[in-house]
C-alpha cells in the first residue's frame, strides 16, 4: 500500500487563549479576510440559493427597481445578487467589492452563466463612480459597519448619497443591533465540510457598540490553518435611522425580518436577525432648458377612486390600483422642468377645471368620465370645450376604436390581415352562428377585456349558445362580436409620437402562455387584468419578441403606423395582433390611450428598449407637447384642441 504524503509543516501560529478579543483585531481586517476560507467558513448562508433569491425578491418588492434602472451593488461580494438580478431581466447592473478574489470569481460566474454585469474592486468609501449615476445603491449581506470609526460608516453613506440620482434608493440589509447585542452566541464550533471545522468566541467591545470575533478553522489533518479576528458596529433601528437622516436620506422605512436559511443550519452569527430598510436620497437639483419644455406645469386627470367602477374586480378601486398610482406619481417626480397637479374628484372636475385651467393636462383616466367606460372620450370632449391641450387621442379616435367591428372594417380596407367576424345583435338567432370552431365571443363595445373570460372560447354551436346568452345578462343590450379564434402567438405593438413628427415603435411583445393550465384556453382575458387569484394572472409572461424575422417586424410596424393615422390617434397607441394556425399574423384590436401602468404592455416593450417608467411618461408628454405647440405655432389665434 502506498504511503500517504506528508503534509508541510506550514499552518498559522495560533494564539491560544485569548482574554480580550478587542485587542487583537487588526483595524483593517476586511483586507485579508474575504477569500476562499471566507466562502467556506460562511458558505452555508453567503452561498445558498434559497437566501439569495429571498433577498433578491425583498430588494425587488420594496425598493420598486426596474428593469433598466441602474444598480450598484456596493460590497457585492462574489456577486450573488448582482448575478441574481441580471437573471431576472435587470440590464444595468453593477458590484464593487474591495476584495480581489471575490471580484474575481464573481466575473468567472458572470461569464460562464453568460450575463452581463459591471464589477470591479473599490473601497466602499471611496466610490469611483460618476456622482448621479444610479437609481439603486444596495449593501446586502451585513456588508456594513465594518470599520473602527463610525465616521468612516458615514463615509460609506456619503458616497452612496453622491453616486445616487436625485431621490434615489439605498437599500441596506445590515445584524439587528439590539437583538444581536442580547443572543450572540459567545462561543460555537460545527464542522464546515469533511475536513475542515470552526471554532467562534465573541464578544462586545469596550463601548458596546461592536460585536468582536474570532475563528478558529481547523482541517482534521493539518491542524490549525487560520486564526482570524473580525468586527461589525452594531446599529439598532433608531440608531441607523439617525444617522442616515444625518446624512440627508429620508422616507426611511423598515420592511419585514429575513428568515436565514442555513445548510448546516448552526452558528448563524449575524445572519440570524436583520434589519433589512429602504432610505430615499436627497433631491437634487437638475439644469433644465425651459425652452425644451412648452407647457411645464402638468395636471394629470386619473379616475375617481371615491366611485364604483364595474371593470374593476369586486367594482371598486384596489390596492393594485392604489400602487399602480403611486408609482406613477413616483416616476412623474423624477422629470426635471415639469410640476404636477393631479385632479381625481369627477363631481368637481368640470368646475376645478374651469376655476384654475390647467396649462396642460396628461389624461390618464381611461376609466372614463364617473369610471364609466363608455364615457372615456367624455373627458377629452370636456378639455377641448374648455381650450385645454392634453395628450392622448381625441374624443372622435377613442370613440371610433371603441367599435372593434367598425376598427375590423378600416383595416380590412387597409389590406391589414383580420380574423374572420361575424356581428350578433342581440336579437340576432343562433341561425347567424358560424360553422367553424373554435371561436372568440366577444363584445362589439368594451374595454380592459369586459365579457371576455375563460369561456370565450367556444368549441360547439351549445357552447355558443350558453355563452351569448351570458354576456345578455352580464351585458344587456350589447352586440357581440362572433370571431375566428386565432391560436397562434400573440403580440403587441406599441408606437409613440405623432404623424408628421417622429413614430418611436417599441420592440414587439410576445404572450407567453406556455405555463398556463392546459386545460383552460391561451387567451388574454378580463381574469388576466383584474383577478390576482386566477392562474390567467399568475401564470401568463410576456417576453420580447424575438423570434419574428426582419419582414414581420417590418409589416407589424407598417400596419401600427397606418392604422395610427387612419383611425387620427395620436401620442400612444398599442395595437394587439395575433397569428393564425397558418402563422398568418392578424389584428386583434386598437387601444388608444392604452394602459399606462409600469407593469402594463405598453411599459413592458419600453422596457425591452432600455427605457424606464419614468422615460415612457416623459415621451408621451414630450410627443403631445411638441404637437400641441406645433400647432399653435402654426395657428396662434387656435387655442381650441379640436382645431389642433
Amino acid at each position: 500500500m502506498a504511503k500517504k504524503p506528508k503534509l508541510p509543516n506550514s499552518a498559522p501560529k495560533t494564539l491560544g487563549p485569548v482574554s480580550d478579543l478587542e485587542r487583537h483585531l487588526p483595524n483593517d481586517w476586511w483586507n485579508t479576510l474575504f477569500n476562499s476560507l471566507y466562502l467556506k467558513t460562511d458558505g452555508d448562508v453567503v452561498e445558498n440559493d434559497i437566501n439569495t433569491r429571498n433577498e433578491v425578491d425583498l430588494l425587488i418588492r420594496t425598493s420598486g427597481i426596474e428593469a433598466n434602472d441602474q444598480i450598484l451593488d456596493l460590497c457585492c461580494g462574489q456577486g450573488r445578487h448582482v448575478l441574481e438580478l441580471a437573471r431576472r431581466g435587470f440590464r444595468n447592473v453593477h458590484g464593487i467589492d474591495r476584495s480581489r478574489y471575490l471580484i474575481s470569481l464573481a466575473r468567472r460566474r458572470a461569464k460562464a452563466a453568460g450575463l452581463d454585469v459591471t464589477l470591479r474592486e473599490g473601497d466602499a468609501r471611496l466610490v469611483r463612480v460618476k456622482p448621479n449615476s444610479f437609481h439603486c445603491i444596495t449593501l446586502m449581506g451585513n456588508s456594513f459597519g465594518y470599520f473602527e470609526r463610525e465616521e468612516d460608516d458615514v463615509a460609506v453613506l456619503e458616497a452612496v448619497k453622491r453616486a445616487l440620482l436625485s431621490r434615489g434608493t439605498l437599500v441596506m440589509d445590515i445584524a439587528d443591533g439590539d437583538w444581536m447585542r442580547e443572543h450572540f452566541e459567545r462561543r460555537s464550533w460545527e464542522w464546515i465540510d469533511e475536513n475542515h471545522f470552526v471554532c467562534r468566541e465573541r464578544s462586545l467591545a469596550k463601548d458596546g457598540q461592536r460585536l468582536i470575533s474570532r475563528e478558529v478553522v481547523v482541517h482534521a489533518e493539518r491542524g490549525v490553518i487560520a486564526d482570524q479576528f473580525y468586527a461589525e458596529r452594531l446599529y439598532s433601528r433608531s440608531q441607523i435611522e439617525a444617522v442616515l437622516e444625518k446624512v440627508g436620506f429620508s422616507a426611511i422605512r423598515v420592511h419585514e425580518s429575513l428568515e436565514t436559511a442555513s445548510d448546516r443550519n448552526q452558528d448563524l452569527g449575524l445572519m440570524a436577525h436583520r434589519l433589512f430598510l429602504t432610505a430615499e436620497g436627497p433631491a437634487k437639483a437638475v439644469a433644465v432648458k425651459r425652452s425644451t419644455v412648452p407647457f411645464p406645469q402638468v395636471t394629470v386627470l386619473l379616475g375617481d377612486p371615491r366611485l364604483p367602477d364595474s371593470v374593476k374586480l369586486n367594482g371598486t378601486f384596489n390596492a393594485e390600483d392604489f400602487r399602480t398610482i403611486a408609482k406613477l406619481k413616483e416616476a412623474l417626480n423624477e422629470l426635471p422642468g415639469y410640476t404636477f397637479r393631479y385632479l381625481d374628484n369627477h363631481a368637481s372636475l368640470l368646475a376645478d377645471l374651469r376655476a384654475e385651467p390647467p396649462q396642460f393636462v396628461l389624461n390618464l383616466c381611461d376609466e372614463g368620465y364617473n369610471n364609466n367606460a363608455f364615457h372615456e372620450l367624455h373627458v377629452p370632449a370636456m378639455l377641448e370645450m374648455l381650450g385645454i391641450p392634453y395628450t392622448g387621442s381625441g374624443p372622435q379616435a377613442l370613440g371610433l376604436c371603441y367599435d372593434k367591428g367598425l376598427v375590423r372594417a378600416i383595416a380590412q380596407s387597409l389590406d391589414i390581415p383580420v380574423p374572420a367576424e361575424t356581428f350578433f345583435n342581440p336579437s340576432d338567432q343562433a341561425a347567424n352562428l358560424p360553422s367553424v370552431f373554435p371561436a372568440l365571443i366577444k363584445p362589439n363595445f368594451g374595454d380592459s377585456s369586459i365579457g371576455i373570460t375563460s369561456s370565450a372560447v367556444v368549441r360547439t354551436p351549445e357552447e355558443a349558445i350558453n355563452y351569448i346568452s351570458s354576456l345578455r345578462d352580464l351585458l344587456p343590450g350589447r352586440p357581440l362580436l362572433v370571431q375566428e379564434y386565432l391560436a397562434g402567438t400573440e403580440y403587441s405593438i406599441g408606437v409613440v409620437g405623432n404623424p408628421g413628427f417622429d413614430f418611436h415603435v417599441l420592440p414587439a411583445l410576445e404572450v407567453d402562455y406556455t405555463a398556463l393550465d392546459p386545460s383552460l384556453p391561451p387567451i388574454l382575458g378580463y381574469e388576466s387584468k383584474w383577478d390576482p387569484t386566477s392562474p390567467y394572472w399568475t401564470q401568463i409572461k410576456y417576453r420580447e419578441a424575438r423570434r419574428l424575422d426582419d419582414e414581420q417586424r417590418r409589416k407589424l410596424a407598417d400596419y401600427s403606423t397606418l392604422l395610427f393615422e387612419r383611425l387620427g390617434c395620436r401620442d400612444y397607441v398599442r395595437f394587439d395582433f395575433r397569428a393564425d394556425e397558418h402563422g398568418v399574423i392578424k389584428l386583434l384590436e386598437v387601444n388608444p390611450n392604452p394602459g399606462w401602468c409600469w407593469d402594463g404592455k405598453l411599459n413592458l416593450m419600453a422596457e425591452f428598449g432600455g427605457m424606464r417608467y419614468a422615460d415612457l411618461l416623459r415621451e408621451i408628454i414630450e410627443a403631445a407637447q411638441q404637437r400641441v405647440a406645433a400647432a399653435r405655432a402654426h395657428n396662434p389665434a387656435s387655442q381650441v384642441m379640436a382645431a389642433e
